[in-house]
């Protein structure tokens, strides 16, 4: 895994008054430091949905006949490689040729390894698109990550793989997270034994979460696949799905599906957030704010049994498509910032409408002090309404 620090020392310095879940500590003198346990962080990016419609799989294809990614993710892989982890969610198969878009999405193989190489640690499968190519698909595309190292949850060729998998322990940096992940349904196509996908259904999901804190975690973190597609603000469904969560043990919801950004909350507690939907990571879609979205940057510490959720933001980024830049460039993932220098008139018209859209959104919906981390810098924006609560404390290990 990542361990670049990069310019993170000098951010916690210039932020440490106005980052969220940030508790102010009255000075120590140094003896009484020395003798104060060490204290485990754990940085932790999440992103959204990873899709690849046709024109995408088109553009990527190099003249031997093999397809490159690499330039998709070159702008935004420094701060993925923040990360200690590094999660998103894999929202198609990786069937083999022939390749295809939507509605039944296959990808080549290719693209998972320049999704590896962007950064990213851990892949979600639970999603509507899981079993697009049905049972050799669903098969094909866990033989393929397992081939790459790649963990992964969601998706299972069989009740033994599941029970062996799930829940997933994330154990890094003196930390351990558990990850839930599932879908809200698979459009319709039947799952075919003996595979398994893990669904929203709360039965299930009780004994996961008892399963889950067997593992003696440190915090608990569910990942569903849910929500109205394309609308900016959570449904009542979720939010009454969220309230069930969070009651049942799980202290941090990261959502996706809607292919738009949705909100951030953080709880009055200061204890729970929740991204409602983080959007796209990268598709070729075009509407109103799908061609966009944000990465959550979490850091999790822990000093003897005790847990604090010690920073959190999100930095928001957009998709710029061929046609959009002149045939220059293939789909490239870009800051919201990026230079005006570096873009055709059509990117930065494009760019403008999705930045002032989802900066709108944000600052207007998001609850509790969540700050914009701003790509490539140090800083961040907090709007002055923006109130938090002081230092989550998030679980106590027996």
């Amino acid at each position: 895994m990542k361990r670049g620090i990069h310019l993170w020392l000098l951010c916690k310095l210039i932020l440490a008054a106005n980052l969220c879940c940030c508790a102010q500590q009255p000075p120590a003198d140094t003896a009484a430091q020395d003798s104060l346990p060490e204290v485990h962080r754990l940085r932790l990016l999440f992103a959204g949905d990873l899709m690849q419609h046709m024109p995408q799989i088109t553009a990527a294809r190099r003249p031997d006949g093999t397809y490159s990614y690499e330039e998709c993710f070159s702008r935004v892989r420094p701060e993925i490689e923040w990360a200690d982890v590094a999660i998103a969610n894999l929202e198609v198969t990786l069937a083999g040729p022939p390749y295809s878009g939507y509605p039944r999405f296959s990808a080549p193989d290719d693209y998972l390894r320049d999704i590896q190489r962007a950064g990213f640690d851990v892949l979600l499968t639970a999603n509507n698109h899981c079993v697009d190519t049905r049972q050799q698909g669903l098969e094909r595309t866990i033989q393929m990550m397992d081939s790459l190292r790649i963990p992964h949850l969601g998706t299972y060729r069989d009740s033994i793989e599941r029970r062996q998998n799930y829940p997933f322990l994330l154990e890094r940096n003196g930390l351990r997270v558990v990850l839930l992940n599932f879908t809200y349904g698979t459009n319709g196509i039947p799952v075919q034994k003996p595979n398994m996908v893990n669904m929203m259904d709360t039965t299930e999901i009780a004994r996961d979460l008892e399963a889950a804190r067997q593992m003696r975690p440190d915090a608990i973190i569910a990942l569903p696949h849910w929500g109205v597609e394309y609308q900016t603000l959570p449904s009542e469904e979720q939010r009454q799905m969220a309230q069930w969560l969070t009651e049942h043990g799980v202290d941090h919801i990261i959502g996706g599906h809607p292919h738009v950004a949705q909100p951030l909350e953080l709880s009055d507690d200061s204890c729970h957030l929740v991204a409602w939907s983080l959007g796209n990571v990268i598709s070729n879609q075009s509407n109103p704010n799908t061609y966009g979205g944000y990465m959550v940057r979490m850091e999790l510490s822990k000093r003897d049994s005790l847990t604090t959720l010690s920073d959190c933001n999100y930095m928001l980024y957009w998709v710029s498509r061929p046609h959009d830049n002149g045939h220059r460039h293939q789909y490239r993932i870009l800051p919201v910032d990026e230079p005006d220098s570096l873009l055709t008139d059509v990117e930065r018209q494009r760019r403008d409408a999705i930045r002032s859209s989802m900066r709108q959104l944000l600052q207007q919906r998001n609850r509790g002090r969540i700050c914009e981390h701003i790509f490539g810098t140090a800083a961040t924006d907090c709007q002055p309404d923006s109130l938090g609560r002081g230092a989550a404390t998030l679980r106590a290990n027996p």
